[in-house]
């Protein structure tokens, strides 16, 4: 029974380490509007939607009135138009609190229909493949070690030497 207490806290170790080692990719969830004002008359979304940068895998989140509004996704022409009559998808599920997962590269139109369109409640959106990571700057032959290569070392060995440390322990505790 101990020993098996011990090969588990071994094995969860070193899947933390292993964690800890995986670089992060995150997504964006963004509260159209503002955490504020969300999806509602007398703003302007093409301002709020300038200088963001909308990356596949991201998140637009709605948050409304939604006995008054809703969200459509339409194309280029009924987006230009404020036309409601052909939505591409209809994004409203009644709780006023919609995510529209931003999944494919292109532009997406969303619209606020009810009339509320020819009010502003209109955004466009583009969305881009994310940028690949930054390449690392060779190592500076005549310094021996800059500080990024110590922090990614840090990344590395320390979640390592932890593992490394638990499964002494584990070890030891068997014998």
């Amino acid at each position: 029974m101990e020993r098996s207490k011990a090969m588990m806290m071994a094995v969860a170790a070193v899947g933390l380490a292993l964690v800890l080692m995986v670089p992060q990719a995150d997504a964006t969830r963004y509260i159209v509007g503002g955490g504020g004002i969300g999806w509602t008359t007398n703003v302007n979304y093409t301002v709020w939607a300038r200088g963001k940068h909308f990356y596949n895998g991201d998140w637009l989140f709605f948050v409304y009135d939604r006995n008054q509004m809703n969200v459509l996704e339409v194309n280029k022409t009924d987006y230009e138009s404020c036309n409601a009559d052909h939505p591409l998808h209809n994004w409203t599920t009644g709780a006023g609190r919609d995510v529209v997962p931003l999944n494919v590269t292109r532009h997406y139109y969303f619209i606020s229909g009810k009339g509320f369109c020819y009010g502003g409640m209109k955004i466009a959106v583009r969305v881009e493949n994310p940028p690949p990571p930054p390449k690392a700057a060779p190592l500076n032959e005549k310094s021996g070690s800059s500080p990024s290569s110590i922090v990614y070392r840090g990344q590395l060995v320390l979640p390592a030497a932890f593992a490394i440390a638990a499964l002494w322990d584990a070890f030891v505790r068997i014998w």
